[in-house]
């Protein structure tokens, strides 16, 4: 009963934040993310951002409870465990710090910077 009421809790969060940062669009109007879009957002934009990552990774680790599926079949519990310890200012730091030193990959999705800059290294 718990776990449903935490589930549907994250639902709720994970859609208010996808509707605040893209509003209402078909799935085909969504665009990837990349630097240019990050560099020209507010901070609250860029927050909600990490916020909606941050609430898909915990929507599927409630969903498979203490049997996640194996890396092979998703990248959530590789994610989850190489961002462990991350704040979500230091993660929206992270991606700003990365665009302003490289302003000529600002076509970079911003998830490839999430994935490389910080859950790769935080798996080592």
């Amino acid at each position: 009963m718990i776990r449903i009421r935490q589930w549907r809790a994250a639902m709720f969060v994970a859609c208010v934040a996808l509707m605040t940062v893209c509003g209402v669009a078909r799935a085909q109007e969504i665009p990837i993310v990349t630097g240019e879009h990050w560099t020209k957002s507010s901070e609250e934009v860029k927050k909600a951002y990490l916020v909606g990552i941050a609430n898909m990774l915990q929507v599927e680790n409630a969903y498979f409870g203490a049997n996640p599926p194996p890396d092979t079949q998703s990248f959530v519990p590789r994610m989850s465990r190489g961002l462990k310890g991350s704040t979500l200012d230091g993660a929206q730091m992270k991606v700003t710090d990365w665009y302003a030193k490289n302003p000529d990959k600002l076509q970079r999705p911003v998830l490839e910077i999430v994935w490389f800059e910080m859950v790769v290294p935080g798996l080592k």
